[in-house]
């Protein structure tokens, strides 16, 4: 059974509609795929509709932006439901935060003589993007012909550091935790051990994260080498956390990232969705799991 639970559509940062999306992972010979665009659930209806039709089982969930010791730390949320007050309330004011960054960024561009990064040239890029960030500027630049990718986009003028960088908010991720299990989701942190966020989330933080209600660790991610891996494995043995693997799938927007070039083991989501019944989500797999587990 093959099953990849963190991609990303155009309703945020991936470059297919939901639809499509879906159905490239039955063309990946996936059995099951999560949907998490960032910071919003714009995708899951037409996600859904596409994994009924499609024969193929969908995890719907979330990669909400939070921050922890001052760093920026990204947590799946799987199945949480769309409509509670406190989880709509904190990913409203984190997709505020994305839409008074942006503007800064483009100004920041122009000041730096890249004329043509204004919002208007942007609305062609994001489209029906529902959470605009970093990635959609970094696709302008490279539509301006100022970069070749969005990689050079990020290392000249985006990653934090660089001229065209803007902080933004992010909620606190011990805070979030609380947020997406009263929702009565299932949280799992996003490549804890990428971007130089190893000594933010050292063996300590893992455990005070788990007492907060931090269920599993996203361990087989490209951002990930074979020591990071083994030694991410040991600390979720260690706390009984689940044990994730995924694409970070975004179409075009990442290269390498095919859907299914790594995968979650069954038996870990069966712990996420029966984690998920316990805690009464109204939120369930949907479609078809075709393979066996």
């Amino acid at each position: 059974m093959r099953i990849d639970l963190h991609t990303h559509s155009r309703v945020s940062d991936g470059t297919q509609p939901p639809a499509e999306l879906v159905r490239a992972a039955v063309a990946a010979r996936l059995d099951v795929v999560a949907i998490t665009d960032h910071d919003t659930t714009a995708g899951w209806d037409e996600a859904a509709a596409a994994a009924v039709d499609a024969g193929v089982g969908l995890v719907r969930g979330i990669e909400v932006s939070t921050r922890f010791r001052g760093r920026g730390v990204h947590l799946l949320a799987y199945l949480p439901d769309p409509a509670d007050p406190a989880l709509v309330r904190e990913l409203g004011r984190i997709l505020e935060g994305r839409d008074q960054r942006v503007p800064a960024m483009l100004e920041r561009l122009r000041d730096l003589g890249i004329a043509d990064a204004t919002e208007e040239a942007l609305a062609e890029v994001t489209a029906d993007a529902a959470a605009t960030g970093r990635p959609h500027v970094a696709d302008l630049l490279v539509r301006l012909g100022v970069v070749a990718d969005r990689g050079q986009a990020f290392a000249e003028y985006l990653a934090d550091g660089r001229p065209a960088y803007v902080d933004r908010y992010a909620t606190d991720l011990v805070e979030m935790l609380q947020v997406v299990t009263e929702a009565r989701g299932v949280p799992v942190v996003a490549h804890p051990w990428g971007r130089g966020s190893a000594e933010v989330l050292d063996d300590d933080a893992f455990g005070r994260l788990a007492e907060a209600g931090l269920f599993g660790i996203e361990v087989d991610h490209l951002d990930h080498g074979p020591r990071e891996r083994g030694r991410l494995r040991e600390v979720a043995g260690r706390l009984g956390l689940v044990v994730t693997g995924s694409s970070d799938h975004h179409g075009t927007g990442k290269t390498n990232h095919d859907l299914g070039c790594n995968t979650t083991a069954p038996r870990h989501l069966e712990r996420i969705l029966a984690r998920a019944a316990d805690l009464g989500s109204p939120t369930a797999l949907v479609g078809e799991r075709r393979g066996a587990a």
